[in-house]
């Protein structure tokens, strides 16, 4: 989603660096992954392209924080403010017994 960030904090010997990795247009993802050794941080589109990627060796990355979009209220939302978000709404009525 369009927003989501990853921030990577890595040991760069005798300080500490700091990069980030944005989800830059709609539609768009960051994922990371751990594998044999490597962290990798890729911004990702719908259909599972990869756009960008970051790599940092495990043994260097000191903190790896992801932060997600917050998610809107409906109220706060211009283009439907009579639409209740969907999560807010029961899937179904209970049945009367």
């Amino acid at each position: 989603m369009k927003g989501d960030r990853v921030e990577i904090v890595v040991d760069a010997g005798d300080t500490t660096r700091t990069y980030e990795v944005v989800a830059s247009r709609a539609g768009r993802r960051v994922e990371t992954a751990v594998r044999r050794g490597v962290v990798e941080v890729s911004e990702v589109t719908r259909s599972g392209s990869v756009v960008r990627t970051a790599r940092f060796m495990a043994t260097r990355v000191l903190a790896l924080v992801e932060q997600p979009v917050p998610r809107e209220d409906s109220s706060e939302r211009p283009d439907r403010p009579d639409r209740p978000d969907r999560a807010g709404r029961p899937l179904r009525e209970d049945p009367e017994s």
